[in-house]
């Protein structure tokens, strides 16, 4: 009877202890680092999908499989948290620390990862919830305002990314932009990417920071990493919004009872063929009423113990304000990575792939300068439904009936695969291994039906982006088809050692590597036809034309240098050595030699060397309680720049040079048509910086300042030679100098955080002063300056607006000083000798006029939390930078607005004063901006239901409203490529945003 009283004993023992280890009730409360209860933050069981959200109070209560598991914590801008029970435990308090102010933070470097604390470089690092909301999808867009020293501007064109220039544009060449890298690939083009799939964005600015990718990183380095599965929890995601754009602002033009008001005060009258009795908005009817978009990601990710894995897919469709213009794109992403041998092996396969379409308004620059410039006394449409025109006006084209009339659509599919190995070794050494392959292939198809035959060629003008020049353009007989598709090909490999070693109280962390880098571009064709049967095929066969019938046609088979074949080969290595966390030293050195340059320059080499001291780990500061952290970093190094240019830049070539009369014929000429230059090298872009970091008030408030000076040397451009040195007459030369000098300051505070509310606001700003410091070549017969930028518009013939000019900024404004009007209300202007005069020669009486530099740009971030409740305000500005207003100037026409629209604001202006609208000083605005461009308030359910773990709904606002004096349509004018600041009759409108969006985790 003892016995199975024994027996029985221990039975219910087992089965109590059993029962225990199935099911264990934990309970607990979330704080943040001062004691602050977090409410809505997540507890999940690793290696379960078991979770829970904390209650108002940042309390929890979660039942666990045994005593023993590990709770992950999470909760947004706070570090995630690891806790293994105890076995005993049963209730906990669990501290979390703030992400923005933890200096274990790691950035990503290029070949490698370290801690926020112990960079020696300049890198701004911006996590998801940082980034910019919006119907977005560009990068640029993303990072808009968020780091100091990042210019980026767009337009409301949805087909068209945006430009981005850090620090500064370091050369004359059209590429300013950053050189892109994506989980590890070097070159992404940055459009595949998802803006739900980006974990981080590190901006390497500094060459100490950039000099691991040698001659690609003159402009600076964005490094992206996006998600990866987690072998603690399977997920699944699914994102949406919907909104709506309308344009936010329009030219102010007269309508028809203000123009005929205008027109009979001045005695001026509007011809029968165009006065329809018709009062017509044109901005309006070529505008839509409320642009739809749409965005859906859907991603799922989980693992095990030996791997895991991320997969989404992302569809975002945006129609464009303007009439014909509409975007959309479908990117299906996945990340796998597996352990092998005791997971000292790890193997990544990362796949994505983007269809983007783009549906481009049809000779887009002249239909917005018709728009602004048509005669609102003239009607769209005829009473017969047929739209109006007046063919026997010159350049007087109904901008309606040329988007009906044309197609412009561009097709491309962006794919981009890698796989990695990662092998750890003994004694702290790992090999990486790097294979990727890219392939962009683009479809791009125009066709202008056989009404456009009805304008007169010889005087239908595009209206190209600044800098180029307008030219004529001919639409054929009976309408007129271009196709063309090509294919660009990326293959990389690269093999890197790393050695991560301790040894006391000296840290080593190296890494040495090749990279061997082969692109193919354009690979493929192009071909033109016109005279068609119908108009309803387009440009989908071409056929079906018959162009051997029309005298003088020529097939146009594209650019007889498109296909291109490039190599890059390097090494490189960098150091870097930490002595008790203190004293921080890091050197680099990269070995680039690339096909594209000249024979005897093909090779580069760009080092960098950098340090830092943390000064708060100094004894003499451990009895102070003002600074957490305290770090002075310095550093200096050389990048370049082969962007820009292409295979055959220092090569000779030859190609046909028209025709010459001989014998009584017409004979093909041929000859040179490119000069070689076999001494054509790197641009280099040495940067010299120092800055300083600190965190204070026990990490509630922390800063980063770094003032640096970044020197542009054998500046690339094609200069004008003496043709009897080099027979072409023009050369692609080395002999440039350009200079950017600044400062950047970032401030990032933690000011509320209380039970129920939170404030947080991040600050930003910077100053950039850039100059051309040489511009010339021994063989350069231009002297120290080149006048450029010339739009063209009507009566305008040979005006030009900049200046290249040696001691001025790129961007310099150079024309003729407005002086007011004379005694007769005509305008005069200042001669070069001074005096005044209303016959001002072009070019002799020019002056400099202020640059289209900024001075100073701005971005403030707010984040306000209120129980569920979250509200982000952002606030975007430019300041001290000047626009050339040339829209405004060729609607400035007081003489001609009988035959052309004019600006309300000239209708005090009198039709004898013929110099009105001369590009001049007096069209030349500040473009300085203050700008609402962000408001979105949120709403967290937390957890509903048993498998919906998140649900969160959010209203965002874009570009509410800008506080600028600037008279045209927006100050954003564009500040990338070589003509930055000029608004010249080609702005597609910024519009206004509102969309409605929803987040659900299961």
């Amino acid at each position: 009877m003892e016995k199975l009283k024994l027996l029985l004993l221990a039975f219910f023992l087992g089965l109590s202890i059993n029962s225990w280890a199935q099911k264990t009730e934990i309970t607990g409360v979330i704080v943040d680092d001062k004691s602050m209860p977090l409410p809505a933050a997540n507890v999940l069981e690793s290696g379960t999908s078991n979770n829970i959200v904390t209650d108002f109070d940042g309390k929890f209560k979660i039942n666990v499989s045994n005593k023993n598991a590990t709770l992950i914590i999470s909760f947004m801008g706070f570090d995630d948290q690891r806790l293994k029970l105890d076995g005993v435990k049963t209730n906990y308090t669990i501290k979390l620390a703030s992400s923005s102010t933890n200096l274990e933070q790691v950035v990503v470097v290029g070949y490698g990862k370290g801690s926020r604390k112990n960079l020696t470089t300049a890198v701004t690092s911006v996590k998801a919830e940082q980034l910019n909301n919006g119907v977005i999808a560009d990068v640029g867009q993303l990072l808009q305002g968020k780091v100091a020293g990042l210019n980026v501007s767009t337009s409301g064109d949805p087909t068209k990314g945006s430009s981005v220039v850090l620090r500064g544009a370091s050369t004359l060449n059209s590429s300013q932009g950053p050189f892109y890298v994506v989980d590890g690939i070097p070159g992404v083009d940055i459009s595949i990417i998802a803006p739900e799939d980006i974990v981080t964005i590190d901006v390497l600015k500094d060459a100490a920071a950039t000099a691991i990718y040698g001659n690609r990183a003159a402009n600076g380095v964005i490094m992206v990493t996006t998600k990866r599965g987690s072998k603690d929890k399977t997920q699944i995601s699914y994102s949406n919004y919907f909104g709506f754009e309308n344009v936010s602002n329009q030219l102010d033009m007269m309508n028809a009872s203000q123009l005929r008001e205008f027109t009979t005060k001045n005695n001026l009258s509007f011809t029968p063929e165009n006065d329809k009795g018709a009062d017509t908005d044109w901005q309006k009817e070529i505008l839509r009423g409320g642009a739809a978009s749409s965005s859906h990601n859907l991603s799922m990710s989980g693992g095990g113990e030996h791997g895991n894995y991320f997969a989404s897919i992302s569809a975002l469709n945006k129609e464009g304000v303007l009439m014909g213009s509409d975007f959309s794109r479908i990117i299906a992403h996945l990340a796998v990575e597996q352990f092998a041998f005791d997971d000292k092996l790890k193997i990544g396969l990362n796949v994505t792939n983007s269809n983007s379409k783009y549906a481009n308004v049809p000779q887009r620059n002249t239909v917005l300068l018709q728009s602004v410039s048509h005669l609102p006394v003239s009607p769209v449409r005829n009473p017969d439904g047929s739209f109006f025109e007046n063919f026997i006006q010159t350049s007087y084209f109904n901008p309606v009936a040329l988007i009906e009339h044309g197609d412009d659509d561009t097709k491309t599919n962006n794919f981009v695969g890698s796989i990695t190995a990662e092998l750890k070794l003994p004694y702290g050494f790992s090999y990486n291994l790097n294979v990727s392959y890219q392939q962009l292939n683009t479809l791009h198809g125009e066709f202008y039906d056989s009404y456009y035959q009805k304008y007169n060629s010889a005087t239908f003008y595009n209206n190209p982006d600044p800098p180029l020049t307008k030219t004529l353009v001919n639409f054929g007989v009976n309408g007129s088809a271009l196709r063309n598709s090509y294919q660009n090909t990326n293959t990389i490999v690269e093999s890197f050692l790393n050695w991560d070693r301790t040894f006391g109280d000296h840290k080593i962390k190296a890494v040495v590597g090749y990279s061997w880098q082969e692109d193919v571009l354009g690979d493929g064709f192009q071909a033109t036809a016109t005279n068609f049967p119908v108009d309803n095929v387009s440009y989908n066969n071409l056929a079906l034309s018959n162009y051997t019938s029309v005298n003088g046609y020529v097939v146009n088979f594209g650019d007889s240098r498109a296909y291109q074949k490039k190599r890059l080969i390097s090494e490189f290595a960098r150091l870097n050595y930490n002595y008790k966390d203190k004293y921080l030293l890091q050197g680099t050195i990269r070995r680039d030699g690339g096909s594209v340059f000249g024979t005897n320059n093909q090779w580069g080499y760009f080092p960098s060397v950098g340090g830092a001291w943390r000064i708060d780990k100094e004894g003499f500061m451990q009895g102070q309680k003002i600074f957490d952290d305290l770090k002075f970093r310095a550093s200096y190094g050389q990048t370049g720049n082969s962007s820009g240019f292409n295979a055959y830049t220092a090569q000779f070539i030859s190609g046909s040079l028209g025709t010459f009369y001989y014998n009584g014929q017409q004979i093909g000429a041929y000859g040179p048509n490119q000069a070689a230059n076999p001494d054509l090298k790197w641009e280099k872009t040495s940067t010299a910086n120092i800055g300083i970091d600190f965190t204070i008030l026990k990490g509630k408030v922390s800063a980063s300042v770094d003032v640096y000076d970044k020197k542009t040397t054998d500046m690339i451009f094609n200069y004008a030679v003496n043709p009897v040195l080099v027979p072409v007459g023009t050369i692609v030369a080395n002999g440039g100098n350009m200079s950017n000098k600044g400062i950047e300051a970032s401030l990032n505070i933690n000011a509320i955080r209380t039970k129920n509310f939170s404030w947080t606001t991040n600050i930003n700003g910077s100053h950039n002063k850039n100059e051309i410091t040489k511009l010339r070549n021994p063989l350069f017969i231009g002297g120290d300056s080149i006048r450029r930028v010339q739009p063209d518009g009507g009566g305008q013939t040979g005006s030009t607006l900049q200046i290249f000019k040696e001691g001025k900024p790129l961007g310099q404004f150079f024309t003729l000083k407005y002086a007011g009007k004379n005694a007769s209300g005509v305008s005069q202007y200042v001669a070069k000798d001074g005096s005044l005069t209303t016959t001002p020669a072009i070019g002799t009486d020019y002056h400099y006029a202020g640059s289209a530099q900024p001075k100073f740009m701005l971005g403030w971030d707010n984040n306000f939390t209120y129980k569920k409740f979250d509200l982000n305000i952002f606030f975007r500005g430019v300041f001290g930078n000047k626009i050339f207003n040339a829209t405004r100037a060729d609607l400035f026409r007081p003489a001609t607005a009988m035959t052309s629209n004019i600006l309300v604001d000239a209708a005090d202006e009198s039709p004898n004063d013929l110099n009105a609208y001369k590009y001049s000083t007096r069209f030349i605005e500040d473009g300085s901006y203050l700008r609402l461009d962000n408001l979105t308030l949120g709403y967290d359910f937390g957890k509903v239901g048993r498998y919906i773990k998140k649900v969160r709904i959010y209203e965002t606002m874009n570009n509410l409203f800008v506080i600028t004096n600037y008279s045209g349509i927006d100050p954003e004018v564009e500040q990338g490529g070589t003509a930055p600041g000029v608004d010249s009759n080609n702005f597609y409108p910024k519009t206004r945003t509102f969309l409605f969006g929803v987040n659900v985790v299961f």
